[in-house]
């Protein structure tokens, strides 16, 4: 995912499940004990008797887009970007091909080439919508807020997309860094109410409410952010800062304790720093 300025993530949604499958990734895998896919050497698309030529070379191309993402999944950026340039080279138009290149580039560190192939990729496939939120997120990670809400606002009215929770958490983020309060309230309250468990928007809706001297709110909405999935340097900083807010000082130690032990970098690269 993209990191934003301030380090915290934004909802960026590959749905490649079509080149997922052709992978055979939901059933040519294993997981390892700590979680991670495992990679997988070679599968074979999966032909029909009735397909003609133009059908298999498809099924090749996503087979190839389905391996690339276990090999970034692996940690194998290089193999990974080799076969998403083949299926580039065979099929320039592909979006899904260009955002997985996003994702290889930006494992790259090159956060402009990133920024090309998913505006490339949104572009491509300007009604699906996770292809322009994926472009808004970048553009909101990157520093530019007011234009990535333009995209986010695409995004929502594409037809049939699946995940509007996503768009929604990420304008409201993103128009909370352009100043755009009123808005940042409005997006991240619909994307609870359409995704209660939404980190993002939780932790967003944590620095509205902060924002907002609204400490009782900001520290229910931390709460629930911690309890939604693992602790960020961000997420614990900003907790510190709201029960400073609330002139709870036990409340504030315990989480600047939780800092140093689980973000000891952190803290090393700021001695004396609080929170954002």
């Amino acid at each position: 995912m993209t990191v934003m300025t301030r380090r915290h993530e934004l909802t960026v949604l590959l749905l490649l499940a079509v080149a997922l499958l052709a992978a055979g990734c939901s059933t040519g895998s294993r997981t390892g004990k700590a979680g991670k896919i495992k990679r997988v050497d070679s599968v074979a698309p999966r032909y029909d008797i009735g397909d003609d030529a133009a059908t298999r070379q498809r099924l090749k191309r996503e087979e190839k887009l389905g391996l690339a993402m276990n090999r970034l999944q692996g940690g194998d950026v290089a193999a990974a970007d080799a076969l998403v340039r083949e299926v580039l080279k065979q099929d320039p138009r592909s979006a899904d091909a260009w955002t997985v290149q996003a994702v290889v580039r930006d494992n790259q560190g090159n956060a402009q080439g990133a920024g090309e192939a998913y505006r490339k990729a949104a572009e491509l496939a300007p009604d699906q919508g996770d292809n322009l939120n994926n472009y808004g997120a970048w553009l909101c990670a990157n520093g530019f807020p007011a234009e990535a809400l333009v995209w986010f606002d695409r995004a929502l009215a594409a037809p049939n997309y699946r995940t509007p929770a996503a768009a929604l958490a990420n304008a409201g983020g993103c128009a909370l860094q352009a100043g755009q309060a009123e808005r940042a309230g409005e997006n991240l309250r619909k994307a609870l109410e359409l995704d209660p468990g939404n980190a993002y928007a939780l932790e967003a809706m944590a620095r509205y409410a902060y924002g907002r001297r609204s400490y009782f709110e900001a520290r229910a909405f931390s709460e629930r952010r911690l309890a939604a999935a693992p602790a960020t340097a961000s997420v614990l900083q900003l907790a510190i800062q709201i029960e400073q807010g609330l002139g709870d000082k036990v409340a504030a130690s315990r989480y600047q304790q939780r800092l140093v032990q689980e973000f000891p970098q952190t803290t090393t690269a700021n001695p004396g720093a609080k929170a954002l």
